[in-house]
């Protein structure tokens, strides 16, 4: 009768301890569930943030008003810089472009921030949407010290993109890559162009 009394309580002790860890597990499920679910949102939130951005930037390509503000330089042969977005850019607005390059660090320069600012007017503009909903913006653009093919590559969903500024008359090629924005809702500060 011990012995049954004894085997019937390690048996129940058992089963609820089974039963508590059962629903630990369950707990621990749900808890992990809960959190994939919260980043999921997150991350739907972020990618329809960044759509909205890609439209607006789309649409600032179509009507010809806007600034890509670089926060990184790339030279002809892969040299790099990470630069103030504030400083260097590529803009059009009102069928003028301005292209402006400022070296962190540089004292002075041609435009009174350390770098050099040129304008022109533009030509043959062309955008193209491919098959995946990328963009590609080109024009041509003739200043007082410019004359350059510049090309702007967006992927779709983002407005991070890379604009490429080719020289007419040389092969030291620069690109700016940053955020594109409507003109009106650009930080950036123009130094005095040549």
């Amino acid at each position: 009768m011990k012995k049954a009394l004894l085997f019937l309580t390690v048996v129940i002790f058992g089963i609820s301890s089974l039963a508590a860890r059962q629903q630990e597990v369950t707990a621990k499920e749900q808890a992990k569930i809960e959190r994939q679910k919260q980043k999921a949102a997150r991350k739907a939130a972020q990618n329809a943030e960044q759509q909205a951005e890609f439209l607006l930037a789309v649409k600032a390509l179509e009507e010809h008003d806007f600034v890509l503000e670089a926060d990184r330089v790339e030279f002809r042969r892969g040299n790099f810089l990470n630069v103030s977005s504030m400083t260097n850019f590529v803009s059009l607005i009102d069928n003028r472009a301005t292209v402006q390059l400022s070296f962190p660090g540089a004292a002075i320069g041609p435009n009174g921030i350390g770098g050099i600012t040129v304008e022109g007017n533009i030509s043959n503009v062309k955008m193209e949407k491919d098959k995946r909903g990328n963009i590609s913006f080109s024009f041509m653009v003739q200043g007082v010290a410019i004359s350059a093919d510049i090309t702007i590559r967006m992927p779709n969903g983002t407005n991070y993109c890379t604009a490429t500024v080719t020289p007419n008359f040389s092969g030291n090629r620069i690109s700016f890559t940053g955020y594109l924005y409507p003109s009106g809702k650009s930080t950036v500060f123009k130094g005095r162009s040549i």
